[in-house]
């Protein structure tokens, strides 16, 4: 029985060290004009959402003529910022009140076809959560939530160390792993079928909808979905003051296949994938998209 598992390992490694991933482009758009931070990729991967360092405001690139529009100047509007699968762009500002000082976000949209953007949920204190559904958008507030269709598909969005599950508009909580820290940067796979997420503590979690984990990636953070097979991430070191490397990995959503894309010494960080293409910022706000070619 031993020597069987010893001969599975092996050929599990055989099999994943035979996999090969290639950069087939890369490119730096920004270089030159301004720095970009919290890059966000939409699913065609001809348009980009970028913000500045302090994720003041909210800007959109398009790759095919570099072409910058600003989408709001806003406080808070770059921090989650998330595309539709309309094409609409979501995201969230953030003031404080005059009166109570209390924090009050307010739900935004922007429509690249009007050039302009609409409150579509009013100014409240709390947490807002933005979902990217299979079929539709939500955004849920402490107090008032709005939701683009009653069936938006397959959505989800992290609470504590909750991962809350909405299938055809059925809510379901679950707890797939210990994290006293608690859950973030949770997505749906594009066929719908998975979850991925970062639990602090334990690192890149791959599960079922029903919550039933299928994988356990390492501890790294910021997980996005590249396609159905694989996800890009953000892999970081510190000294408890500042970051002393980071870089962007490839890894397979089964565990079995591990890809440096840049080295530790890169500082680069915050990935973000769709169509076909990768886009990262470094700690300087050099903005940087590649496009792969992996042979299996």
């Amino acid at each position: 029985m031993k020597r069987t598992l010893l001969l599975l390992m092996g050929l599990g490694a055989l099999l994943a060290s035979s996999q090969q991933v290639k950069v087939t482009s890369r490119t730096s758009p920004l270089k030159g004009v301004e720095a970009a931070f919290y890059p966000i990729l939409n699913s065609g991967g001809d348009k980009l959402l970028y913000s500045d360092v302090d994720a003041h405001g909210l800007k959109m690139l398009d790759l095919a003529n570099n072409k910058v529009t600003t989408i709001s100047e806003l406080n808070g509007a770059g921090i989650d910022a998330k595309w539709s699968r309309d094409g609409k762009v979501y995201y969230i500002t953030s003031e404080v009140n005059a009166k109570d000082r209390l924090v009050y976000r307010t739900g935004r949209r922007y429509d690249l076809n009007r050039n302009g953007s609409e409150i579509f949920l009013e100014a409240q204190h709390g947490a807002m959560h933005l979902e990217t559904g299979t079929a539709g958008m939500a955004m849920n507030g402490e107090k008032h939530s709005y939701t683009t269709s009653a069936n938006r598909g397959v959505s989800v969005y992290t609470t504590g160390s909750q991962l809350v599950v909405t299938i055809n508009g059925k809510e379901s909580r679950y707890t797939p792993v210990e994290s006293y820290a608690g859950y973030l940067w949770s997505s749906v796979s594009p066929s719908g079928d998975k979850i991925a997420f970062f639990a602090a503590g334990t690192g890149i979690i791959v599960t079922d909808l029903n919550g039933k984990v299928l994988a356990q990636l390492g501890n790294y953070e910021m997980p996005c979905w590249y396609d159905n097979d694989y996800i890009v991430a953000q892999n970081t070191s510190d000294d408890g003051y500042q970051f002393t490397s980071s870089q962007i990995l490839l890894l397979k959503a089964d565990g079995t296949f591990r890809h440096e894309l840049t080295p530790r010494t890169s500082m680069t960080m915050q990935p973000t994938a769709g169509g076909g293409k990768i886009a990262y910022t470094t700690i300087d706000g050099n903005l940087t998209v590649i496009t792969l070619d992996i042979n299996e």
